[in-house]
């Protein structure tokens, strides 16, 4: 997943008001830091985004990140 894709994700799936929000103060204790923080140090945005999906409770028929191709298919 590039970073285009995980923002376009985010977007996509938390919107354009509380996806900002979201990555700047939401606390990801399996990553030790908020996403904006672990993307600075250079997690991979794929990595980001399940931390997110997983802490957040998106149904796994929306890991994919919706826009996305479905990796399943």
């Amino acid at each position: 997943m590039r970073l285009s894709e995980f923002r376009r994700a985010c977007l996509s799936e938390f919107g354009e008001d509380y996806a900002p929000v979201l990555l700047r103060d939401h606390w990801l204790a399996v990553l030790g830091g908020t996403a904006n923080e672990a993307i600075e140090r250079g997690v991979a945005p794929r990595q980001v985004w399940e931390a997110l999906c997983d802490d957040l409770a998106v149904p796994v028929a929306r890991r994919h990140g919706r826009g996305l191709p479905d990796p399943r298919e």
